[in-house]
């Protein structure tokens, strides 16, 4: 069995001889591959990595001409990665090696992705308490429960890395992207060492980047083929509520007399069936659009786990 290790690196240079180290002391007599991701360091985390990778063949980096942030690190890793295991972790020491065992053990229970539990979290208050509440938001949004979508010690089946596509912040949300494909999604809890080396390289601002891409994923698993679900709903709602407003205020027009020129709700009312309208528009629009890249590709966004007797 062959294993990948995807691990992107910004500015990490006093970390990475010893998680090189710890991950070999771990990985047993398994075959494996070691890939750097370098997202734009300006410290000497590249010219570590590349005397890593000249006495280890199986160590490769890819170097990016600035940072792109992690979840680019990561898709570039998994598209060039080999292994029948997949592991991702980061490059601080934080993520234990000798949880490798563990996460493979439970991959073989049948899952496609194991995922890493921070149980007992060494991270200062202003990062455990904004992870608690996005994991509450997570698990409420897309129906998975699971303690640490933040936890990026992960495990994948490499079938599953192979149908991922993953951008902006949605590194956050690869278990509920592979739940809605149909993929198994486990956890384990894991140990979570302290920081040695440097500072957090996230600041605030990644809580609105991850709020945004959390109604991306919400659009993309949920509604991808059927727009119209979304946008009708929304229209409905819109429309209807400006429909018992305008039927409230002809009522009142009508049987009480009451001038409709200096009432507010006139204008709502309209703006609301015309909003309603709007969206529903949107939304047949979309349904136009899905079915025309449906005909181009049949297979969009469905996940097919084997093929009997048919080409591939």
């Amino acid at each position: 069995m062959k294993l990948s290790f995807v691990i992107p690196v910004y500015n990490e240079e006093d970390s990475l001889e010893q998680l090189y180290q710890e991950i070999l002391a771990n990985i047993g007599s398994n075959n494996y591959e070691i890939i750097f991701v370098d997202d734009g360091s300006s410290d000497k985390s590249f010219q570590i990595m590349k005397k890593l990778a000249e006495k280890d063949q199986s160590v490769k980096v890819i170097r990016f001409r600035r940072n792109f942030g992690k979840a680019a690190g990561l898709q570039a890793g998994f598209d060039v990665c080999t292994g029948d295991y997949v592991f991702t972790m980061d490059a601080d020491l934080q993520d234990n090696p000798l949880e490798i065992k563990n996460f493979i053990t439970k991959l073989e229970e049948g899952y496609d992705l194991v995922s890493g539990w921070k149980q007992k979290r060494h991270d200062p208050i202003s990062k455990t308490v904004p992870s608690k509440i996005f994991n509450y938001v997570t698990v409420r949004t897309f129906k998975l429960k699971l303690h640490d979508y933040n936890c990026g010690f992960k495990l994948y089946s490499r079938e599953l890395v192979k149908e991922l596509e993953i951008y902006g912040e949605m590194h956050r949300y690869i278990p509920a992207l592979a739940h809605a494909k149909g993929f198994r999604v486990g956890e384990i809890p894991v140990k979570h060492r302290a920081r040695q080396f440097g500072k957090s390289k996230y600041g605030i601002e990644r809580y609105l980047r991850g709020f945004f891409d959390l109604l991306t994923v919400k659009v993309v698993t949920d509604y991808i083929r059927t727009p119209l679900y979304l946008f009708g709903s929304m229209g409905m709602f819109s429309f209807t509520a400006g429909f018992l407003i305008g039927l409230y205020l002809s009522v009142m027009k009508i049987f009480y007399g009451h001038p409709l020129s200096n009432r507010p709700l006139l204008f709502l009312a309209v703006l609301l069936i015309t909003v309603g309208v709007q969206f529903f528009s949107i939304g047949l629009l979309g349904e136009l659009i899905v079915n025309q890249t449906r005909k181009v590709n049949k297979k969009k966004n469905i996940s097919i786990s084997e093929r009997i007797n048919l080409d591939e």
